[in-house]
């Protein structure tokens, strides 16, 4: 049996500079023998050039010495257009062609830097820019946000 294969993976999302050995690190940790506190200082100092509070996806790799590493990705695309849009959530019913069920409109400029941001991320190194532009609009119209030239 290969080494890697008895490493452990846990997915959480935390806020950046935020995370605490309370729930949800504490737990998802401490039960794989993880001291949490080592982990929120690490992740810590490593966001400590984003906002306070952007959530943070990260995969943590335990090995079965109980070490660790974690690698992080950008913030959620759905986080990053409600925050370029400055409103708290999407429309419950979104359709960009009726106004009333839209929250708003993003130029194509702010499409492109969330993308430049989600381009960082390891899965989407490989891909064009075209392609993840693609995806983000797409992200934005199942939210009710209009995309404008």
């Amino acid at each position: 049996m290969s080494q890697a294969a008895k490493n452990l993976m846990v997915k959480l999302i935390v806020g950046a500079g935020q995370a605490a050995p309370s729930p949800p690190v504490g737990p998802a940790l401490g039960s794989k023998g993880i001291k949490a506190m080592d982990f929120c200082k690490e992740f810590n100092a490593r966001t400590s050039m984003y906002q306070p509070g952007v959530p943070i996806p990260v995969s943590i790799t335990i090995k079965p010495d109980r070490s660790f590493s974690f690698e992080m990705k950008s913030p959620p695309t759905v986080y990053l257009l409600l925050k370029a849009l400055g409103v708290e959530k999407g429309h419950g019913q979104p359709n960009i062609n009726i106004p009333d069920r839209t929250v708003g409109e993003l130029s194509l400029k702010h499409i492109y830097e969330i993308a430049k941001i989600k381009k960082t991320d390891g899965k989407h190194t490989m891909l064009e820019m075209e392609a993840i532009v693609k995806s983000v609009v797409g992200v934005a119209k199942s939210m009710g946000i209009k995309v404008v030239p």
